[in-house]
């Protein structure tokens, strides 16, 4: 069987893969490497990074390591030409007309993520030396140590962790650029460790969570495990020590022991007619350590620090293999599982078991079949939910980010060796990545502006967005951002426009920056409906002479929460004047009327036909239909006993009928519709529905509002309408039938252009 996964000292075929298919689109030139190392040498001769490493010996050494893993010459020379972006006065335009514009393109992505996390590191450097300054300033004074218990320093680390994710996943739509940083990282790690310096936890922490994760799920084990083993030496350099000294052997000679047991059960089993693979998989400290920490071991519970993995055609061998090496090892009680009977719940199928050797040393050992193996290495649940977070998901680390998720699709079509300058370019289309100035990250959906950017960084800001500079330079609002921009916004006092509502304009594409603008306008709205509605209570009050009167004492008395609602609920028609009339007039003794039997009572009301309302134990009482409310068949109707005008018919949900129901209960009766004729039998009843319709004030608007009712076959009895700063309140009076024609008719209005709110009154 052919090698699915060779030694650790190897390059996988898996990684070859990789490293090929993100060469994609890169086109091979006659001695490029050559010629790149040419053209940047003079520029960097001299030159230091930020980290203190020479620039020249940095390139070099990035592109061994890609040489390492087969990048190929066009990718290293990528290497020497990023670094020398930084040096040309106009870069793509130079490198694209000596080396093409593909690696042009290239070297210039890859330097753009380069100085935006450098620009990142800095401010985060910034930030840290601030908050160190303020806790050595309280614990000089004596005072409580601002923020939280965390070392800031530790705090800071895990934020500034979460912007580089963010980044290398924007800039992952072309994964060349992400190989070229994983070399570049490595190399970093690998000088600070030559030089015995620290790179800082800012830096290594990084590495740790974010680049070594990446190189895993993209199958670079090489890199992975060095970068993991360097980071943590630097983050927790005693730990380190204190595993290193537990381990009983070198690397080499445990891993030179994990081969030779590796080949010797290859061959058994190949003589005992199964086809099979074995692979060997040393485990290196960060692993070791991870491993205890996750799961609570003792470092001799960890049996798996040399670990063997069998790959099989059938699942019949597995079970095959299974027997074979409990038969020739002795097996650690307690250490075995099948998950090939019992798959984990992401998927994950494969048997484990762990075994001693004729000298007592412990292996784990995984037999699975090739397709196993194939989902539990590109599956886009099982591999890092297995890998990263173990059998029991410990040290909190879980597959539901939208970062694996997106991580997963890349690698599997890298693995299927498709070319990424096609397949693979859609797949982070929808979103951007851009930077505030103080070099924090904002997703932002595709084509988002920077009023978009101004209400994803705050509210308010965005309310008072009133210009943006885009990498320093002023640009309209409504200018599409690209990934990796610098956006600041100029602000200023006063509220959004309506024209960002103009979906032709496009000013906003993300669905919660319009969402909070049209927040801002409906509150504006309900502060002038507010303010119309407490001018009439006021006016009322001064009529009645009851001026010292409260108004939240009324609103309370009338059974509202506050002043503010009663207002409201005015400004709104949705209560009526008389009601308050009605409840700050002292009622009249009387008698209420005895029940007696059940009456129907056909009438025409002087605003149409009512048709038959059902008046239950009154007799002869006459019928109104209420104008506030205007309840038409087959409206949930009440009735309410008035003072010499019979009874009063209003709808269930009625806000009048509400009030008036809880001050005089016992005048509350049944009422029901019976009849939908008027009295002459000829011609259908009708009734008089108020429509209340919010819009964006335009010319045509009650043109267009007036044609929709007259296509729904409704009579337009009436129109009140007002405008106050661009917004129109109108009501319409419409004839129906049956209140069902209503709700059909606004549904239509509400899709005519510039309407907000349509109900019924």
């Amino acid at each position: 069987m052919k090698r699915v996964n060779p030694t650790i000292d190897d390059v996988a075929p898996a990684t070859a893969a990789i490293v090929a298919a993100t060469a994609g689109g890169l086109p091979q030139q006659a001695n490029a490497l050559a010629r790149a190392r040419a053209f940047a040498e003079p520029l960097l001769e001299g030159e230091c990074l930020d980290t203190g490493e020479n620039t020249w010996a940095h390139a070099e050494a990035v592109a061994r390591i890609l040489a390492d893993i087969g990048g190929s010459e066009a990718m290293q020379a990528v290497v020497y030409l990023v670094y020398a972006c930084q040096h040309l006065n106009r870069p793509q335009e130079v490198i694209a007309k000596a080396f093409g514009e593909q690696h042009a393109a290239l070297a210039m992505e890859t330097t753009k993520l380069v100085q935006l996390q450098r620009q990142a590191r800095l401010k985060a450097a910034e930030k840290l030396a601030r908050k160190q300054e303020e806790r050595l300033a309280a614990q000089d004074a004596g005072q409580p140590l601002p923020g939280p218990s965390k070392a800031p320093v530790s705090e800071l680390a895990a934020s500034q962790t979460e912007n580089v994710r963010k980044m290398l996943l924007a800039f992952s739509r072309d994964l060349r650029v992400v190989m070229l940083r994983l070399a570049s990282r490595l190399q970093t790690l690998r000088y600070f460790a030559s030089i015995r310096g620290d790179p800082g936890e800012i830096l290594a922490s990084e590495s740790l969570h974010v680049f070594a994760p990446l190189a895993n799920r993209l199958g670079i084990w090489q890199i992975k495990w060095e970068m993991e083993d360097l980071a943590f030496r630097f983050l927790e350099p005693q730990t380190y020590k204190d595993v290193a000294r537990l381990l009983d052997e070198k690397r080499t000679e445990r891993e030179a022991h994990v081969e030779q047991v590796r080949e010797d059960l290859q061959r058994a089993l190949l003589a005992q007619g199964i086809a099979a693979m074995v692979q060997g998989r040393p485990k290196h400290i960060y692993s070791i350590v991870k491993k205890m920490r996750g799961k609570a071991l003792d470092f001799e519970q960890v049996f798996d620090i040399r670990a063997l993995r069998v790959i099989v055609l059938e699942t019949a061998d597995c079970y095959a293999v299974l027997s074979f090496v409990h038969e020739h090892f002795t097996p650690v009680a307690d250490e075995f599982d099948d998950y090939i009977a019992k798959p984990k719940p992401n998927g994950y199928q494969s048997l484990h078991t762990v075994v001693r050797d004729a000298q007592g040393r412990a292996f784990e050992i995984q037999i699975r079949t090739q397709a196993m193996h194939d989902h539990a290495e590109h599956g886009v649940a099982a591999h890092w939910a297995y890998k990263e977070a173990g059998a029991k998901g410990y040290g909190g680390v879980t597959a539901n980010s939208e970062y694996d998720a997106k991580i997963a699709v890349l690698r599997q079509l890298l693995a299927w060796e498709r070319d990424l300058s096609g397949t693979a370019q859609g797949l982070f289309d929808d979103r951007i990545y851009v930077l505030t100035p103080n070099a924090s990250i904002v997703e932002l959906p595709q084509g988002a502006t920077p009023v978009d950017f101004a209400y994803t960084v705050h509210t308010d800001l965005g309310h008072h967005c009133r210009g943006a500079k885009v990498d320093g330079a002023m640009v309209p609002l409504n200018t599409p951002l690209q990934n990796g921009q610098t956006v600041e916004i100029v602000s200023k006092d006063g509220g959004p426009s309506r024209d960002w509502l103009n979906p032709e304009l496009g000013y906003l594409v993300s669905h919660r920056a319009k969402s909070k603008v049209r927040a801002w306008f409906n509150a504006q709205a309900l502060a002038e409906t507010i303010a119309r509605g407490r001018e009439a209570v006021e006016k009322l009050l001064q009529r009645e002479g009851r001026t010292a009167l409260r108004f939240e004492d009324l609103a309370i008395d009338m059974g509202l929460g506050s002043a503010d609602e009663l207002f409201e609920l005015v400004g709104k028609d949705e209560l009526s004047l008389r009601s308050i009339e009605t409840h700050l007039r002292p009622p009249e003794p009387e008698t209420a009327p005895e029940p007696t039997s059940w009456v129907r009572k056909p009438r025409r009301g002087n605003d149409g036909p009512t048709g038959d309302v059902l008046v239950v134990g009154v007799g002869s009482l006459m019928t109104q239909l209420a104008k506030c409310c205007r309840p038409a068949p087959p409206d949930e109707i009440r009735g309410f006993v008035t003072r010499g005008k019979g009874v009063s018919v209003h709808r269930a949900d009625c806000t009048d009928f509400a009030h008036l129901a809880r001050k005089s209960p016992d005048r509350v009766i049944e009422v029901d519709w019976t009849g939908r004729d008027d009295a002459r039998g000829s011609q259908p009843a009708v009734y008089p529905v108020d429509v209340a319709i919010e819009a964006l004030d335009r010319q045509g608007l009650l043109r267009d509002i007036s044609d929709v009712f007259a296509r729904e076959k409704m009579n337009v009895i009436g129109v009140q309408t007002q405008s106050v700063r661009g917004v129109a309140w109108m009501t319409f009076t419409i004839e129906v039938a049956d209140a069902r024609q209503v709700s059909r008719a606004m549904s239509v209005v509400g899709d005519v252009n510039g309407v907000r709110m349509v109900r019924r009154k």
